[in-house]
């Protein structure tokens, strides 16, 4: 009995120094790849570094964020879908999440995990893209609530969003001014011409040169 113990504890630890050894060697191979920035083949190391490690792997994190580095938006849910079932309150794979389903259409399912995230960090950014989803999807008057919400929220002030000007010139804005903006082109579709001006005028005071805001101001202006 003793010699049978005595066999299986040598090829437990064979299997152990084995197993270390080839993890060893991947995660060298994973270190490889990433400083010549092949990407397929990190992806497949790091499978292979999961399968040794087992579910709880930390390297199901760094699968994911390459995912979402590169733009594989599918692959990228599938994954935080999976480690959000052990880590639920994570926000930054709640985040990762929520941008990919927003990507892929999945508007409803995006705004969901936007309002998880809402619940979890009280950031006015999480509750703008709330609003605009709920623009998205013709929502108005969720998204006339959430928008306002967003204005309540406290700002740090180092968020900026990116406004499509025309095909050839992008525009950063600070995000009180796109959650001023967002609070008017939402107004305008319910139809609050008046309410709509303030908010583009609100827009304007807090970025003086919001290309977009000026327009919509000028429109309505003619209109009236």
């Amino acid at each position: 009995m003793k010699k049978w113990i005595y066999v299986v504890a040598i090829f437990t630890t064979t299997l152990s120094i084995a197993q270390s050894s080839t993890l060893n060697t991947e995660k060298q191979k994973l270190k490889q790849a990433l400083s010549y920035g092949d990407k397929i083949v990190a992806a497949s190391v790091m499978y292979n570094i999961i399968a040794i490690e087992g579910p709880s792997s930390t390297y199901k994190d760094s699968l994911a964020f390459l995912y979402f580095n590169a733009r594989n938006y599918v692959s990228c849910f599938l994954v935080t879908e999976d480690i959000l079932k052990s880590k639920p309150s994570d926000t930054s794979l709640l985040e990762m999440k929520a941008i990919s389903l927003e990507s892929m259409g999945a508007l409803g399912k995006a705004t969901e995990t936007y309002q998880k995230l809402l619940a979890i960090t009280n950031n006015n950014y999480h509750a703008y893209k709330i609003a605009s989803l709920q623009l998205g999807m013709n929502k108005l008057e969720d998204a006339y609530v959430s928008v306002k919400k967003a204005d309540q929220l406290p700002d740090k002030g180092t968020m900026k969003v990116t406004f499509k000007v025309n095909k050839n010139y992008n525009q950063n804005v600070n995000l009180k001014a796109a959650i001023a903006y967002l609070e008017g082109i939402i107004a305008l579709n319910l139809k609050k011409e008046k309410e709509a001006k303030l908010s583009f005028e609100r827009a304007v005071k807090l970025f003086p040169e919001f290309v977009l805001a000026k327009s919509k101001l000028s429109t309505l202006k003619n209109t009236q």
